[in-house]
């Protein structure tokens, strides 16, 4: 059986470059707004799949020793993730903040 955590992680993972290299390009391009309004649209699928399967289950996630519920995990694990890939995003498309 594979652990929680491990399903959380993939399933973020999976999310964000999904997200980043096959829809931003198409749906945002190089636009800051468009890109932040996706990007949380994003988030907050993950957190809604993690959340329905966990929620309110009490189950425990572990993070550098630290046990945490099933949101804050998703969403520090989710952060993560992602910030060097939207680093990377932002860098090769381009993108100013306004």
């Amino acid at each position: 059986m594979i652990p929680a955590e491990l399903l959380v992680v993939a399933l973020c993972l999976v999310m964000i470059l999904v997200s980043y290299l096959h829809v931003y390009p198409k749906v945002a391009g190089s636009n800051f707004n468009k890109l932040a309004a996706y990007d949380l649209i994003a988030a907050g699928i993950a957190l809604f799949i993690v959340g329905y399967k966990y929620w309110d289950t009490g189950f425990p996630f572990y993070l550098l020793g630290l046990s945490l519920n099933w949101f804050w995990y998703t969403l520090i694990v989710y952060i993560v993730l992602e910030t060097p890939v939207a680093l990377w995003y932002i860098k090769k498309h381009n993108i100013r903040f306004k």
